[in-house]
């Protein structure tokens, strides 16, 4: 073999090696993997049963808020398993969750409304603060933030 053939052949293998070498960094799997969903949907998982036992309500209430459930046949190649038998045969499902789509539109109008909610109730327990509070030991509005830390703290040692 020629000096030339050589040098061809090992830029080629190195090349190769590039492309093979090319990997994508670790991640934790996800066992709730979905595909996009159609345009104009949004993929939910939703409880399917609790404790082995069929949570009937959870399901009849999700589809009472808009919620539809999706088969095998409506996500094309994307593999993920679904129910063999019963009420809910040929849905995608994966430990006790069943996947639903619901139209964006439907999404953000519930999410609204139960932030509006949460707005509310917080109104109320302040209104209920301030009404017992007493002028020589006022109850001052809280400020509500969260914080989340790691670790203990500083030691001294």
């Amino acid at each position: 073999m020629s000096e030339e053939t050589r040098k061809e052949s090992e830029s080629r293998e190195d090349e190769t090696r590039e492309e093979e070498t090319a990997r994508k960094p670790w991640a934790p799997p996800q066992m709730l993997e979905t595909p996009e969903p159609p345009e104009g949907y949004h993929y939910r998982w939703i409880r399917a049963e609790y404790a082995g036992q069929e949570d009937r309500k959870n399901i009849m209430s999700r589809t009472r808020e808009g919620y539809e459930l999706v088969k095998a046949d409506e996500i094309g190649d994307f593999e993920l398993p679904s129910m063999e038998d019963g009420k809910h045969a040929g849905v995608i499902a994966v430990g006790g969750l069943l996947l639903a789509k619901v139209p964006i539109e439907t999404r953000d109008e519930r999410n609204a409304y139960f932030t509006e909610r949460a707005k509310d109730q917080m109104r109320a327990v302040d209104n209920d603060l301030m009404r017992e509070s007493h002028p020589s030991m006022p109850i001052l509005k809280p400020e509500r933030q969260s914080k989340v830390t790691f670790g203990g703290g500083s030691k001294k040692g």
